[in-house]
Formats: structure tokens, sequence, C-alpha cells
């Protein structure tokens, strides 16, 4: 019977710690997209809505979702986004370990890390996304298409993509500073040279 009790508390606990961290989420509508179809009375209207999600501490996702009213094709949307989080790893909570590009379609991106006090420098999609994520800091370039969908996708594509030097230390089984310590003597050696 206490076990049961037990068992049922954690149920209830669960729940609350979930809408807890939902109502933390930052939700940025990037577009809406509306669509007629004709039909023997006139025009019927749908519409499609593109969301970002992020906690702002390393975790966001992005959702599309269609609907016949507004309200309904952004919570689909926003569902859909907080079901596909990702996590990336972030230097100092503010920017990205290193460049890195992404593609996905006719869409390019190339992401760069920045130094503190440069701002997002991204435009459109991409800033809601890094907004979302919770960077301060970071250059974006998107080359090729301005479809949101695909410049939102090949972001995505280059933030998989994104490794901690922690996580680079772990796979080739070495420490943290032998990884930095060879990037930051590589630089000084170029500029004795």
């Amino acid at each position: 019977m206490a076990r049961e009790r037990g068992e049922r508390g954690n149920r209830e606990r669960q729940p609350r710690e979930r809408d807890r961290e939902e109502s933390e989420l930052v939700e940025k509508l990037v577009g809406i997209n509306r669509v007629a179809k004709v039909v023997k009375g006139g025009r019927r209207f749908g519409f499609a809505a593109l969301v970002v999600v992020g906690d702002g501490k390393g975790r966001v996702g992005y959702g599309s979702g269609k609907a016949r009213e507004v309200p309904e094709a952004i919570r689909k949307a926003t569902d859909q986004a907080k079901r596909g989080m990702i996590r990336v790893p972030l230097r100092e909570g503010r920017t990205l370990h290193h460049d890195v590009a992404g593609h996905f379609g006719a869409g390019r991106v190339l992401l760069r890390s920045a130094p503190a006090g440069s701002g997002i420098i991204a435009g459109g999609p991409m800033r809601a996304i890094f907004e979302a994520l919770g960077v301060a800091d970071v250059v974006t370039k998107s080359i090729g298409t301005s479809n949101p969908h695909n410049m939102i996708k090949a972001t995505f594509d280059a933030l998989t993509k994104v490794v901690s030097p922690r996580a680079v230390a772990a796979r080739r089984g070495r420490r943290v500073s032998d990884i930095l310590g060879r990037r930051e003597t590589g630089g000084a050696e170029v500029k004795e040279a």
C-alpha cells in the first residue's frame, strides 16, 4: 500500500516538473503562410506556421504545423518543436565552440563563434534560433536560398555538428587541456614565425 502511494506520488511530481520546464521555454514564431483552396462556395483558407522553441540554456527545436486557424497551426508547430529539441554545447554559455557549416537542400549556412560583445549577427529565421538557444555572440551567413524552412533545417544541421572540447577529449582518450593546449600553442607558433 505504501509502495503504491509512493509510486503515485512520483507520477504526480513529474508532470509538475515538466510543466515548469515548458513554462521556461522561449517560443519564437518565424512565419505564417496562408494558402487558399478554391471550392464551389469560394475560397477556403488554411495556415501553416513555423515555430522555434528553446530554453535559453543550450536546447532548441523547430516545428511546423498546418491548420484551418492560425492559433491551432501555431499550437501544432510548438508541440512538434518541443518534441524535437536538441542540445547544443556552448562555450562559456554565450557562443559556439568552433566554426561550422550546414546545409539542407539549396540552403547553406555558415556559423562562426564570436568574441564577447559581438551580439547575434544573423538574419531572419537564424536569429530566432540563436535567441531561443541562448547564444549571445555569434556571426552567421546564409548562402543560397532564403526559404525559412530550408534555412532553419540547414542551421540545425550545422548545430548538430558542434562538439565540445570535453567530448572530443573523451573520444580520443585525452585530457581537455591537451586538446585546447595544442590549439593555443599552434596559434602562438604562427605569430612568432
